[in-house]
């Protein structure tokens, strides 16, 4: 059986004669044993022979391009069994050549990546082909505004080995401000082998595969809403200074000189003024007792301004449902309400409905704050048995400082005013 040279992915064939020298016919079975087994077929596997005669039998091999199937010498033996006289079987050897072919798979990893200044990219290599490489990384871009480095710089693979090596990209100049700045780049894997001799690379059956594509998308330093905003302070700033700062300034010397301004006092008999003589008048001035008069007690209100009061409705809901908190006046008095804080410290997402009485207040939607405040010069007043409410629909929990998402919403009212009595 002669030796024979193969190419992994191609098909090659050698011949073996089977002899019959018994005395009867004799039937032989043929089968390829060893490493060439998986990729070899006998053809035909089985032939009948008369006493004397002979027969040639073709070997047929086609080694799939599989880093499985090395590069070199592989012996090739095939078992011939007398299906009469089993103890006489022969197995004839021979040797298959398996030749060389490079393949390198890769793939680079992010294809787009963001920064400032540099990014860093990963590249993977499989070795596909039959022969143990050494592989090696080089940077192709159309200008000069990207600096490449591999870690490590080449990579040694056995047939089937699979490898990554790190890629960083550098910018020399930062982008201030305005649109971000596209750098697209390829690299390029090469078998060392195959690159220092392109004839023996050739005859090797060397895959030649197209660059991997990147890019490096280098971000302004100062965004252009940055921009916008600071244009937004200056012009508050100049409109401070050019039109509110002098009207507050004219609004304070005003009230300044009115404050320091010497009140006339009307002369009377004996520069005295009026109230000041021998009367029983006391000659102080009597403050009023009519609506409107700071202090005073108008029909129907509290007499006198009553007592500092503060009430915390706090409201736990669940998601997807709503709960009401409230807090209910106490007969025979009125709650004037100042000021009112809700705190919303997880973080909860969903609807606050505040009522006073049968007048609502504001409706809050809760993700647009965590503390609020609200403040009135002139009093809310609630009469009483009415009810101040908090109505909380709860849409998603938020996450407090512990980290953990809560499992219900959570939301507390203070309620701040002075509690005073009813007049009789």
């Amino acid at each position: 059986m002669p030796a024979v040279t193969v190419t992994p992915g191609g098909t090659a064939a050698t011949s073996l004669t089977v002899r019959n020298d018994s005395d009867i016919v004799e039937a032989y079975t043929l089968e390829v044993v060893g490493d060439c087994a998986p990729w070899a077929v006998v053809e035909p596997e089985r032939v009948s022979l008369y006493p004397g005669t002979s027969e040639t039998v073709t070997v047929r091999l086609a080694p799939p391009r599989s880093p499985e199937v090395r590069a070199g010498d592989v012996p090739l033996a095939v078992r011939v069994l007398p299906a009469e006289h089993p103890e006489s079987v022969t197995v004839p050897e021979t040797t298959v050549h398996v030749e060389e072919f490079h393949e390198l798979r890769t793939e680079i990893l992010p294809r787009r990546r963001r920064g400032w200044l540099r990014g860093r990219y990963r590249v993977a290599v499989r070795n596909e082909g039959n022969t143990p490489t050494q592989v090696a990384f080089r940077p192709e871009q159309a200008g000069e505004e990207l600096r490449f480095g591999f870690t490590p710089g080449t990579l040694d693979l056995a047939p089937g080995e699979s490898a990554e090596t790190r890629l960083r990209v550098r910018t020399g100049k930062p982008v201030w401000f305005g649109k971000p700045a596209v750098w697209p780049f390829t690299v390029r894997a090469t078998d060392r082998a195959a690159e220092q001799d392109p004839e023996a690379g050739a005859r090797a059956g060397t895959l030649v595969r197209p660059p991997l594509e990147a890019e490096f998308v280098q971000i302004p330093i100062f965004p252009k809403w940055l921009l916008a905003l600071l244009a937004a302070l200056l012009a508050l700033l100049l409109a401070w200074f050019a039109l509110v700062r002098p009207a507050v300034r004219s609004a304070a010397r005003q009230a300044a000189d009115e404050v320091v301004q010497p009140r006339p006092t009307p002369g009377g008999k004996n520069g005295q003024s009026p109230g000041t003589g021998g009367g029983s008048g006391t000659g102080r001035e009597q403050g009023g007792s009519g609506p409107g008069v700071p202090g005073g007690t108008g029909p129907g209100t509290a007499g006198g301004g009553g007592g500092q009061s503060s009430t915390t409705i706090d409201v736990q809901t669940s998601g997807g449902q709503t709960k009401t908190g409230s807090y209910t006046v106490p007969a025979g008095k009125t709650f004037r309400i100042t000021d009112i804080v809700v705190a919303n410290f997880q973080g909860d997402e969903g609807v606050m409905t505040i009522t006073f009485g049968d007048r609502k207040i504001t409706t809050i939607a809760l993700e647009t704050f965590r503390n609020q405040d609200y403040h009135w010069v002139t009093p809310i007043e609630i009469p009483a048995n009415a009810t101040v409410t908090a109505n909380v629909t709860c849409a998603k929990p938020g996450t407090p400082a512990t980290g953990q998402q809560a499992r219900q919403c959570h939301e507390v009212l203070n309620v701040s005013g002075a509690l005073a009595d009813i007049a009789r």
